[in-house]
């Protein structure tokens, strides 16, 4: 399987992707928790069914430590017992951000005020970029049909 385009060597979605990347190096040094935003990538990878990314971010999640177990039970987080409040928080907030247009409200007020009980103003909105910047590549990995499965962790640096 080859991607419709290349967005490794395409000039015009290198440069979206490199503002994006610049965004998203931006999060890594807020207070959100390392954890939290990396099983936020990963659900919304696996709601929008972006192969690429659900590859990647399992696989620097289990290169920063995160456990199979967790990483298995990312898509089944509200049965699970190894998530903490706060990241079964912050996987609501994912889960309703990332399928605004399924739900009539979008993101509903109880969603946000069980996020606002765990993190702060600050952290609630490296969340909320978190979730529209995965989104973002999520979209256009899935629009190109990016292969997944060769991904190797820290491999975009």
């Amino acid at each position: 399987m080859s991607a419709r385009l290349d967005a490794f060597s395409n000039p015009v979605i290198g440069k979206v992707f490199k503002h994006i990347v610049a965004a998203s190096k931006t999060l890594e040094d807020s207070t959100l928790p390392a954890t939290t935003q990396e099983l936020v990538r990963l659900r919304a990878s696996q709601i929008n069914g972006c192969g690429f990314c659900t590859d990647m971010h399992s696989k620097d999640a289990a290169a920063a430590g995160e456990t199979s177990t967790r990483l298995n039970l990312v898509a089944a987080w509200r049965e699970a017992t190894v998530f903490t409040e706060a990241e079964r928080a912050a996987l609501e907030l994912t889960e309703q951000g990332t399928r605004v247009a399924d739900a009539a409200g979008g993101v509903t007020d109880e969603a946000w005020a069980n996020a606002a009980k765990h993190y702060d103003e600050d952290q609630l909105a490296a969340l909320v970029c978190e979730i529209a910047l995965i989104n973002a590549f999520n979209r256009a990995n899935v629009i190109i049909q990016q292969p997944a499965g060769d991904y190797r962790p820290g491999q975009f640096g």
